[in-house]
C-alpha cells in the first residue's frame, strides 16, 4: 500500500493530418493536474464524459504516455515504468474475463503468468474469494455469471496481486440500478477491509459521494476542486462544482441585489420574489450588484400557517415516495425545493416559501467562481 502524487500532469493527444501531412495537436485532455492521495485513501475522479478522468487513470496505470509532469506511487517516480512494474491492480468497466476459464482460473491467471507457486496461488484465491463473495462460484464459467458476479471476479483478479494502488474505471457502469447499489456497498466494505489506496473513476456523483474519502472534480481536463464529500457539497469552489454535485442540483439563478431599509435583498427578473442577503456578504455586495445566487433544494422550506415566507405558486409537484419535489417559477427559471411534508400538492397551489439565507452562495457572472465573504 502506498500514496499517490500527481505533479503538474498534462496530456495532449496528436492526430495525423492527412491533407497537410503534419501532426495536429489537440487541446490538452488533462491540464496541469496536481493531486495528492495519502496511503489508504479512497479517491474518486469525478466529472462528465470526456473531462479527462479516465485519461488520468490510464496515465497512472502506464497505459497512456505522459505529455508533461510526474507521477509518484509512494516514493517511486513511475513515469517510465511499464504497467506490470508499477505494482497496481486494475478493474475496468469491461469485465474482460477469459471465457474458456473458470472463475477460479480467471482470478488466478495473473499470478500464474508471474510464475507464482501453485500452492501460494490456491491459498490466495481461497483467501480472496470469501472477501469478494465468490467462493460458491469458483467452479463456474463466465457465461453463467450475472453482471454483478462478473464484476466481483474482475475486482478479485485486481486485488489478488496485493497491489500498492488499486485503480477502478467506472466498474459499475454496466449494472442496473439495484445491482449498482448493492455493489457500492460491497466495494466500500472491501476497501475498508483491505485498506488499499484506491483511485475510482466515475461520472456518477452519488457513487463518488457514497464511496470516496476525497473527490477530485474535473472538467475539460482541469481540476475544479479536491476535497471531502462534505467540502465539495457544502463549500463548492465554483458554479460548475455546485451544479454537478447534488441531486437534484443546486438552484443557480441570476440576481440583482438591491438595498432597502438598510438591508440587501436578492431580486430576480420578472419575479416578485425577494430573499434577504446574509450579512456576511455585506462587504462584497452593493446596491445594483449583479451575480448568480445558488441555494440547494433542501435549503428551501414550505412554511406553516404562521410563516412569514413569501407566498409563491407551485408550478410542478413530484411525489417520489421518500421525498416530494416542488417547482416554483421564478422568472424564466424553475426553483426546486425538497420537502418531507406528506401533503400532496397540485400545480397552482400557493405555499409560503422560506429560504435558509445562510445557506446561499454567490457566483461571479463571468467566471463562475465563488464569491466569498
Amino acid at each position: 500500500m502506498a500514496g499517490l502524487t500527481l505533479s503538474h500532469l498534462y496530456k495532449r493527444y496528436e492526430n495525423n493530418g492527412k491533407r497537410k501531412k503534419k501532426k495536429i495537436q489537440n487541446d490538452f485532455a488533462v491540464k496541469d493536474l496536481n493531486l495528492e492521495c495519502t496511503q489508504g485513501d479512497f479517491i474518486a475522479l469525478l466529472g462528465p464524459s470526456g473531462c479527462g478522468k479516465t485519461t488520468t487513470l490510464r496515465m497512472i496505470a502506464g497505459l497512456e504516455d505522459i505529455t508533461q509532469g510526474d507521477i509518484y506511487i509512494g516514493e517511486r517516480r513511475v513515469n517510465d515504468l511499464e504497467p506490470k512494474d508499477r505494482n497496481i491492480g486494475l478493474a475496468f468497466e469491461d469485465y474482460a474475463m477469459y471465457p474458456p476459464l473458470t472463475v477460479y482460473n480467471n482470478i488466478a491467471f495473473n499470478l500464474r503468468a508471474k510464475g507464482v507457486d501453485k500452492a501460494e496461488i490456491d491459498r490466495r484465491v481461497r483467501e480472496i474469494a470469501p472477501l469478494m463473495q465468490v467462493e460458491d462460484i469458483l467452479h463456474m464459467m463466465p457465461v453463467k455469471l450475472s453482471g454483478g458476479q462478473k464484476q466481483r471476479v474482475n475486482i478479485a483478479r485486481a486485488i489478488i496481486r496485493r497491489p500498492e494502488l488499486l485503480l477502478m474505471d467506472e466498474p459499475l457502469s454496466h449494472l442496473d440500478g439495484k445491482a449498482r447499489q448493492a455493489m457500492r456497498v460491497e466495494i466500500k466494505r472491501l476497501i475498508n477491509e483491505i485498506k488499499c489506496t484506491t483511485v475510482y473513476v466515475t461520472h456518477d456523483q452519488l457513487e463518488a459521494m457514497s464511496l470516496a474519502d476525497k473527490i477530485a472534480i474535473i472538467n475539460f481536463g482541469v481540476l475544479q476542486q479536491y476535497g471531502t464529500p462534505a467540502e465539495v457539497y457544502d463549500d463548492p469552489a465554483n458554479e460548475f462544482v455546485a451544479s454537478f454535485i447534488g441531486e437534484p442540483p443546486m438552484n443557480i439563478m441570476e440576481t440583482t441585489i438591491i438595498r432597502k431599509d438598510g438591508h440587501f435583498f436578492f431580486t430576480f427578473e420578472d419575479s416578485d420574489l425577494e430573499i434577504q442577503v446574509p450579512e456576511r456578504y455585506y462587504n462584497v455586495v452593493r446596491d445594483g450588484f449583479h451575480c448568480k445566487m445558488g441555494v440547494r433544494p433542501m435549503d428551501l422550506l414550505v412554511g406553516d400557517a404562521n410563516s412569514q415566507g413569501t407566498p409563491e405558486r407551485i408550478a410542478t409537484f413530484e411525489n417520489l415516495g421518500d421525498e416530494r419535489r416542488i417547482g416554483i417559477r421564478v422568472g424564466a427559471s424553475l426553483l426546486m425545493l425538497i420537502t418531507d411534508d406528506e401533503k400532496r400538492y397540485r400545480s397552482g397551489d400557493i405555499i409560503r416559501l422560506e429560504v435558509r439565507g445562510e445557506k446561499t452562495h454567490l457566483f461571479d457572472l463571468e467566471t463562475g467562481e465563488r464569491i466569498r465573504a
